[in-house]
């Protein structure tokens, strides 16, 4: 049986299986870490707190073609933390709609979204 190496980048779209102990898990993997979520892939996402979700930790989401995503979820780990008016602005500009919540809801919602086949993408913090 030959396992799937992850280098920090998962092409495609992949329902969020789990989640807890620092990580996340998806796609039959584990990831240890804050991912971002794309409709072009998942990603090894470097912020740990929410002071750290800014547009340049995004510059990944921003730099998706136009239209690509519709709304973004950002999950703040247990406590809902709402997006800066930095962050909000440059969503905004981008076409995206934001809300952000705790990291469980976020997954949730995100699954519900993406099952319904929503342009949505998560920016999610690990938990401990």
């Amino acid at each position: 049986m030959s396992q799937t190496r992850y280098d920090g980048f998962l092409p495609g779209s992949h329902v969020i299986e789990g989640y807890g102990a620092g990580g996340f898990r998806f796609a039959d993997m584990s990831h240890r870490g804050s991912i971002l979520v794309l409709p072009s892939g998942v990603h090894a996402w470097a912020p740990l707190a929410p002071p750290e979700i800014t547009p340049a930790s995004l510059s990944v989401l921003l730099a998706e073609p136009a239209g690509a995503v519709e709304l973004l979820l950002i999950g703040t780990g247990r406590e809902l933390v709402p997006p800066s008016a930095d962050l909000r602005a440059a969503l905004r500009a981008a076409g995206i709609r934001v809300d952000s919540m705790g990291t469980g809801a976020a997954i949730s919602t995100y699954n519900i979204l993406l099952g319904e086949r929503r342009r949505v993408a998560a920016a999610l913090l690990a938990t401990p």
